[in-house]
């Protein structure tokens, strides 16, 4: 794993070496079971964010490859593989076509997935192809209204009254971020949360609020009730009324070619590490 990896794990919310060793077991037998190749695994929750609570799930995803011949079916097979969903684990994939086309579609939360900090496995080769066609095939608009639709059902259902959840601060604010992001023309938007606020706080007072939410959500349940934050407010408040009258440009004539490459390459590649 590399050292940002570490980093990020040590300062923000370690993953437990238990917890890693028994992922990266179930990742090895959803491997034997489904006959497939998983080429990259993450977390993709409040563990990836960066403010997970001490009883946070693990939300992992992963991408995955079966054999050549499961793509010359007249009748496709079933593209996800998701396991029982309990309070630790939350385990799901999808078959690396469904990824791809998604990708096409512009999704934004695969391109999260491909920036977590917590990786438990990587075919570093797959890895970096996909980092690189997401940035050729990127749809900046789709993400920036998946973002800003997010944050403002959240904040309408979640942060009206004068007492609420603290987490939903935190699923109002990084969607928020994540579509000043896009705004500003930063590029994929990173899944890590403290790169959103460094990159587009400037105000201290705000600056700190946030960052004495960050250390309160860290320790609370997942259901810690708590006043609302006024200063948090208001920047939500007002830059929802003014972000909902920015319009996006679509992107149009882009060449989605380096994605039916990547797909040829992994899964022809596939046969010489089955």
């Amino acid at each position: 794993m590399h050292d940002d990896h570490l980093a990020f794990e040590e300062q923000e919310h370690p993953i437990d070496p238990a917890i890693r060793t028994e992922i990266n077991a179930t990742l090895q037998r959803i491997e034997q079971t489904h006959d497939v190749r998983v080429l990259f695994a993450c977390e993709s929750g409040s563990r990836g964010w960066g403010f997970a609570s001490p009883d946070s799930d693990y939300d992992v995803r992963f991408i995955y490859v079966n054999r050549p011949d499961w793509y010359l079916t007249v009748v496709p097979g079933r593209d996800v593989i998701e396991l029982p969903v309990n309070e630790i684990y939350d385990v799901s994939g999808w078959d690396v076509r469904k990824a791809l086309g998604l990708l096409r579609m512009g999704n934004a939360t695969l391109i999260e997935w491909l920036s977590s900090p917590v990786v438990y496995a990587a075919d570093a080769v797959f890895l970096q192809a996909i980092q690189a066609a997401t940035r050729q095939v990127h749809r900046p608009e789709r993400s920036y209204y998946h973002y800003l639709h997010m944050a403002a059902k959240n904040y309408r259902e979640h942060l009206s009254g004068d007492i609420v959840k603290l987490k939903k601060y935190l699923y109002v604010l990084r969607p928020l971020l994540a579509s000043l992001w896009i705004e500003k023309n930063l590029g994929t938007v990173p899944m890590r949360f403290q790169d959103l606020v460094d990159a587009l706080i400037s105000d201290e007072v705000l600056k700190a609020a946030i960052a004495e939410l960050l250390v309160i959500k860290r320790r609370a349940k997942e259901s810690e009730l708590a006043p609302a934050m006024p200063v948090i407010n208001r920047f939500i408040e007002t830059e929802l009324g003014r972000l909902e009258n920015v319009k996006q440009h679509a992107t149009e004539d882009m060449d989605f070619s380096v994605l039916d490459r990547l797909l040829r390459d992994t899964v022809m590649g596939s046969l010489a590490k089955k």
